[in-house]
């Protein structure tokens, strides 16, 4: 099977950059600090398996940046660019190889690279996955990336509880779908209590 790709789309963890909307509820400082949290574990997770990783990001001038090496210099880095959410996923899709491409965030902090494997697993048998987020979103969206592969993001609502239906809901009718476990995307403060909660308890 081909390798598979993996597009990390993140920004740097600064106050009015990253966590906006999370910042209105739990102030700036927290916000940042919540922010990198998320930030460190998803790369962790995203540098530690078999397949080949692509840091997407924004602002451009954040592109030579290691943030601690957080972002270590032998990631590839290229510019999310101009334009909305699905413009700058368009263009990794379209920057991506043929063959299996998986687009993740840093909003989820239970990304694992056990979850990622799956994923790609995943991706033997179906033409495409997702990894549902509980707010109606996703942590992971994946497909196997052909010559002929039309881009399946159009018009889809983001930062809502439609965003992966509207997805899902563009792919072909005959697609095989598989489905990895919901995780909790940390986009608001609710989110953030509610991860705590699921973490007090299974440590419990």
């Amino acid at each position: 099977m081909t390798k598979a790709t993996l597009l990390i789309y993140a920004k740097p963890p600064r106050m009015g950059l990253a966590k906006t909307r999370l910042a209105r509820g739990l102030g700036q400082t927290e916000a940042r600090r919540i922010a990198h949290f998320t930030l460190a574990r998803t790369m962790r997770a995203a540098l530690s398996g078999p397949w080949t990783p692509i840091l997407y990001t924004t602002p451009d001038r954040a592109l030579n940046e290691s943030l601690g090496s957080i972002w270590p210099a032998y990631v590839v880095r290229r510019s999310q660019g101009s334009g909305g959410l699905t413009e700058r996923l368009d263009r990794g899709l379209a920057e991506a190889p043929t063959g299996p491409v998986l687009f993740i965030g840093a909003d989820a902090p239970d990304v694992t690279p056990a979850l990622l494997r799956a994923a790609i697993r995943a991706l033997q048998r179906h033409d495409a996955v997702f990894g549902p987020a509980r707010d109606g979103g996703f942590w992971l969206f994946g497909l196997n990336k052909g010559p002929r592969t039309r881009s399946p993001f159009g018009n889809a609502r983001w930062s809502g509880p439609h965003a992966m239906a509207d997805v899902w809901g563009n792919l072909p009718a005959a697609a095989r779908v598989a489905v990895l476990p919901t995780l909790i995307d940390i986009d608001e403060a609710d989110d953030w209590r509610a991860w705590r909660a699921a973490r007090h308890e299974l440590k419990g």
